[in-house]
């Protein structure tokens, strides 16, 4: 049975043998990350992860006031050292079983994140509007990142001008190229693991241009942003 967030409910169509991906609970990290690889041909690539000394949970990194404990880049150079192969994602795994899953974003694909309040009222419009969505996910900060084409970081804030906002006025951020974004099921520190708000399947292989996406994302956050 497929999974729902609660407060959405699920937009994607019901998961079929060549839909693949879902399964995650209990499933290993590595084998996360090498179905991501080798089903959905993303880059991935290790990240921090969550250590526990004397009852104490810390982020890899050793840094106290770590804003995202588990859950970032370990090294300077995470850009070169991600992959689209199966067989190097589990190498890579192999050696950090407990690492997070961090996805490049300006590869495959970009992703507009806003905030999760703002992200399930614009789902509810786009399943009114019957617009193809991507993948989504949910953060445990109570994030969501919609998955569109490559080269939205470049339309999005022309595309919210002409729909008359100013782009700063917005709590809607794109992520391209030299970013990336965190995969379920990573976890954030102790507020919890991401998880898919619309899961990967073959119904959404193909993903929608940012431009698609632009008009209710900025009405979600723009409504949002004007509640006291």
């Amino acid at each position: 049975m497929e999974e729902t967030i609660a407060g959405t409910s699920d937009v994607t169509s019901p998961v079929t043998p060549t839909g693949q991906i879902p399964p995650q609970r209990g499933e290993s990290l590595l084998d996360t990350a090498v179905r991501y690889a080798e089903e959905r041909h993303w880059d991935v690539f290790p990240g921090t992860w969550l250590e526990f000394e004397q009852g104490v949970q810390r982020c890899s990194c050793d840094d106290a006031a770590c804003p995202t404990p588990g859950a970032h880049a370990a090294r300077p150079d995470w850009a070169t050292q991600a992959t689209g192969s199966a067989t190097g994602a589990r190498r890579l795994w192999s050696k950090h079983p407990k690492a997070s899953i961090l996805l490049p974003t300006g590869r495959t694909f970009d992703a507009i994140d806003v905030p999760e309040t703002a992200g399930f009222l614009a789902l509810a419009r786009m399943e009114r509007m019957e617009l193809t969505l991507g993948p989504v996910t949910c953060t445990p900060d109570r994030r969501m990142q919609f998955f569109v084409l490559p080269g939205a970081t470049a339309k999005v804030p022309d595309l919210v001008r002409k729909l008359g906002w100013p782009p700063a006025s917005l709590d809607l951020v794109t992520l391209g190229e030299g970013q990336y974004v965190a995969a379920p099921p990573t976890r954030f520190g102790s507020q919890g693991a991401v998880q898919w708000a619309c899961r990967p399947t073959a119904a959404n292989r193909w993903l929608p241009d940012a431009e698609e996406l632009v008009s209710p994302l900025a009405y979600a956050c723009g409504r949002e942003g004007r509640r006291p």
